[in-house]
C-alpha cells in the first residue's frame, strides 16, 4: 500500500483501542505501531473485556478499534455485534484466530470492516489494514456527509415557504414543492411535464416572457416581479428569481425557479397608499374648510337679515329661501370634507350606541322612503363607546341613502348593534393593523344590487362614485371612512353583484366609564333675545357685520372688533361689564385662545363663545376650551348663533372654563383620548 497517502506528522495521533484477552497481542501490536509512528502517528490503549471497553469508549474519542475474536466462538461473534450495536461510527478490524469462509462470513455479518489472521500477523499487513480501513471509513465519512447534506438540501426545498420549480432545459417541468401546489392550487401531479405557461395570468405583455428567456438562455439569473394566475382563476403576485443549473462540463441542463408570493404585501401597501392619497385629500379639504366655511356663513346671515325684511310669501322671499336652502347644502357639502379629513370638531361622550342609534332611526324612515322596510336590532348587553352623536348621524343617514340608491324598487335595510371581541386570528385573516379587543360593531345592510368585485376596492375613495352624473358627490363613503378612522375603529364592505350590501363598522369600547344620558332636544327652534352686552371679535368684515346687526335686533349690546388686539382695546375703555364674548379662533396677531386669557383679566365675569371655519386640530391648537359647550362651527345661521350664545350666557364666567394652567386641557383630552 505505498501508494497510499501519508499521514503528515504534526496531525494528531490516532487513538487505537485493542479490545481482547491476550497480554502478548497488545505488546506486539504497540511494537508494530511504534515502528510505523513516522507514517501513522497512533496511541494504544488496551481493554480485556468488553465492560472495559464500553467505559473506554465513554471516557474518551477512538479513531480505530482492534477487536480480538475466536473462530466458533458464538459468545464472542455476539459480544462483537453487541458492541457494534453501540452506535459508535468508528473503523472496526477483527483479529481472528483462522479466517476461513464461514469465519470471514461471520466477521462481517457481525459488522466487522476488516480482519486481520493473526498467524499472518505482521507489521507490514497489518499496518495495510489498517490504511485501507482507515480510508474505506474516510469515503464513507466523506459520502454520508454529502448524503446528509442532500437531505437537509432536499428537506429545505420540500419545507420552503417559496414556490420552487425546476424545468429541463427546454421549460418544462420536472418538480415542484409543496409550496407550489399551496399557492398556486395545482398539485404536482397535474403539472409535472407542463410548461410554466400554465401559470400566465394575460396581465403583463409577451416582451416579458421573451426577455425572461434570452436572460436565462444565456445563463444568467432573471429577476422580477410577475402576475401569475391560480388554478381557481385568482390573480396573485409573486417575486421571482430564474437560475440556470449547469453540470460539471459548464452545460445548462435545467432551470430552477424560485417565487415569493407578495400578494399579502402588495395588498398591505395598497392599503397604505390609498390611506395616504385619502389623507392628502383630507388635507386639502381641511385647508380649504376655512375660506368657505366663512363665505358660506355670510351668504346666510345676509340671507336670514333680507328675509325679516321682506314681504311674506313674495317671490323675494321664495328666491331668499332657495339661496338659504342651497347654503346649507354646500355646509352639508364641507362637513362632509371635514369629516373624511378626519378633522371634524367633534362633541365626544361614552354611552352606550343603542340609544343613539334608536334616535337617529326614526328620522331615517322620512329619509329613505315607504317602499324599503327599514329594521332596527338592538343588540344585548352593548359596551360602552367614546362617540358624537352627529358623527354616528352622519354614518346612518350616508349608509342609508346609499341603500335607498341601491334599491330603487323598494327592498330591506337592516341596522344591527352587536359586541365583538377581536382576536389575533382575526386581525391575521385580515391583513391590517387593527388593535385586538372588545369592539361594538355596527352592521348596515340591505338587499340592493350590491357592488362588483371591480368597484368595491375603491368605494371609500373621496369622489368616487357608480351614481350616474350629478346623482352623488362621491363623498358618503368618504365620510363614513373618515368618521370611522378619527375614532380609532374600521369600517369593510361585504357585497356581490346582484346579493346585497353589508358594511359592518367596528368601534373600540372603552372601559370602567359611566355612559352620559342623551339630551333632549329643544321643542323648537325660536330666535333667542338677549339685553345683555357682547363683544363680537371677527376678522372677516361682512360676516362681523352681519353677524352684529343680527345680534342687535334681538336686543343684545354688540362692541365690535376686527381682531385680538382691537378687542382688548375696546375691553379695557370699556367701563360697563362685557356678559360675553363671541370670537374667532384664528384671528391675526392675537388667537382667540389668547384673547379668552387677556379677557379673564379684564372682565372676570365675562363669558366666552369661541367659532371657527378652521378643522379640528386647529382649533386644538389654538387653545379652544370645550368643544361642546363653547364652540361653534361654521358655518352657522343666526338663528343658530342666538341660540348658542343664549346657551353661554347662561353658564358659568370665563374665569371658571379656563383651567389655572393649563388652557383647553378638556377640549384636548376630548379629541386626544382614545
Amino acid at each position: 500500500m505505498s501508494a497510499v497517502t501519508q499521514i503528515e506528522p504534526s496531525q494528531a495521533p490516532l487513538r487505537v483501542l485493542l479490545v481482547g484477552t491476550r497480554e502478548e497481542d497488545f505488546f506486539l501490536i504497540r511494537e508494530i505501531l511504534g515502528r510505523n509512528r513516522d507514517t501513522l502517528p497512533s496511541e494504544l490503549d488496551h481493554a480485556s473485556s468488553l465492560p472495559e471497553a464500553r467505559a473506554k469508549l465513554q471516557e474518551s474519542h477512538y479513531g480505530l478499534i482492534l477487536f480480538e475474536h475466536e473462530t466458533g466462538d458464538a459468545a464472542a461473534a455476539n459480544m462483537l455485534a453487541e458492541f457494534l450495536q453501540m452506535g459508535r461510527a468508528i473503523p472496526f478490524i477483527v483479529l481472528t484466530e483462522r479466517a476461513d469462509e464461514k469465519a470471514v462470513a461471520e466477521i462481517i455479518n457481525a459488522g466487522a470492516w476488516d480482519f486481520v489472521e493473526k498467524s499472518q500477523l505482521s507489521g507490514a499487513n497489518l499496518m495495510r489494514t489498517i490504511r485501507c480501513s482507515m480510508n474505506l471509513y474516510a469515503t464513507q465519512q466523506q459520502r454520508r456527509l454529502a448524503e446528509d447534506a442532500l437531505r437537509k438540501l432536499s428537506c429545505a426545498v420540500e419545507q420552503s415557504g417559496d414556490a420552487i420549480t425546476i424545468t429541463n432545459s427546454d421549460g418544462v417541468i420536472e418538480y415542484v414543492n409543496p409550496a407550489f401546489e399551496s399557492v398556486t392550487g395545482y398539485s404536482r401531479q397535474e403539472v409535472l411535464g407542463q410548461s410554466p405557461s400554465i401559470l400566465a395570468s394575460g396581465q403583463q405583455p409577451p416582451a416579458i416572457f421573451r426577455d425572461l428567456w434570452e436572460t436565462i438562455s444565456i445563463g444568467n439569473v432573471y429577476h422580477n416581479i410577475l402576475v401569475n394566475r391560480k388554478k381557481n382563476g385568482e390573480l396573485y403576485y409573486v417575486d421571482e428569481s430564474i437560475s440556470p443549473i449547469r453540470d460539471t462540463a459548464g452545460n445548462i441542463t435545467h432551470f430552477v425557479s424560485n417565487a415569493r408570493d407578495l400578494t399579502k404585501r402588495l395588498d398591505l401597501e395598497a392599503q397604505l397608499q390609498q390611506a395616504q392619497k385619502m389623507d392628502v385629500v383630507g388635507r386639502l379639504a381641511g385647508g380649504v374648510a376655512h375660506d368657505f366655511n366663512n363665505l358660506l356663513t355670510v351668504i346666510t346671515s345676509y340671507s336670514e337679515l333680507a328675509l325679516d325684511s321682506v314681504i311674506p310669501g313674495s317671490a323675494t322671499q321664495n328666491r331668499l329661501q332657495e339661496i338659504l336652502s342651497a347654503a346649507r347644502r354646500a355646509a352639508e357639502l364641507t362637513r362632509q370634507l371635514l369629516a373624511f379629513s378626519r378633522n371634524q370638531p367633534q362633541a365626544l361622550r361614552v354611552a352606550e350606541l343603542n340609544p343613539v342609534v334608536s334616535g337617529i332611526v326614526k328620522t331615517l324612515h322620512r329619509l329613505i322612503g315607504e317602499d324599503i322596510e327599514l329594521k332596527f336590532i338592538a343588540g344585548e348587553g352593548m359596551g360602552r363607546i367614546r362617540l358624537d352623536p352627529m358623527q354616528i348621524e352622519q354614518i346612518l343617514m350616508n349608509l342609508a341613502v346609499n341603500a335607498r340608491d341601491a334599491m330603487p324598487q323598494g327592498g330591506k335595510c337592516t341596522i344591527e348593534t352587536s359586541n365583538a371581541l377581536l382576536d389575533e386570528e382575526y386581525v391575521a385573516n385580515k391583513n391590517a393593523l387593527i388593535p385586538t379587543g372588545r369592539y361594538t360593531v355596527l352592521t348596515v345592510s340591505d338587499t340592493g344590487y350590491g357592488i362588483s368585485a371591480e368597484h368595491l376596492p375603491h368605494i371609500f375613495e373621496p369622489f368616487y362614485t357608480t351614481k350616474p352624473f350629478g346623482r352623488g358627490t362621491g363623498l358618503g363613503l368618504a365620510t363614513v371612512y373618515g368618521i370611522v378612522k378619527q375614532n380609532h375603529g374600521f369600517v369593510w364592505a361585504y357585497s356581490e353583484a346582484g346579493m346585497g350590501t353589508v358594511f359592518k363598522i367596528y368601534l373600540p369600547c372603552v372601559q370602567d366609564r359611566t355612559a352620559i344620558a342623551e339630551p333632549s332636544e329643544p321643542a323648537g327652534e325660536s330666535i333667542s333675545r338677549g339685553s345683555e352686552t357682547l363683544l363680537l371679535v371677527e376678522d372677516e368684515e361682512a360676516l362681523r357685520r352681519a353677524t352684529g346687526e343680527f345680534l342687535s335686533l334681538h336686543g343684545y349690546t354688540v362692541l365690535e372688533a376686527k381682531d385680538g388686539a382691537d378687542a382688548l382695546s375696546l375691553a379695557k375703555h370699556h367701563d360697563k361689564p362685557i356678559d360675553l364674548a363671541v370670537t374667532d379662533v384664528v384671528m391675526p396677531h392675537i388667537s382667540g385662545g389668547q384673547l379668552a386669557k387677556e379677557l379673564a383679566t379684564i372682565h372676570p365675569d365675562a363669558r366666552v363663545l369661541f367659532v371657527s371655519g378652521y378643522a379640528g386640530q386647529t382649533i386644538l391648537d389654538h387653545k379652544v376650551v370645550d368643544v361642546e359647550n363653547n364652540f361653534l362651527q361654521k358655518p352657522f345661521t343666526l338663528t343658530q348663533l342666538a341660540s348658542k350664545v343664549r346657551s353661554v350666557l347662561e353658564r358659568s364666567s370665563i374665569a371658571a372654563q379656563l383651567p389655572q394652567e393649563t388652557v383647553g386641557s378638556s377640549f384636548s383630552q376630548l379629541l386626544k383620548s382614545d
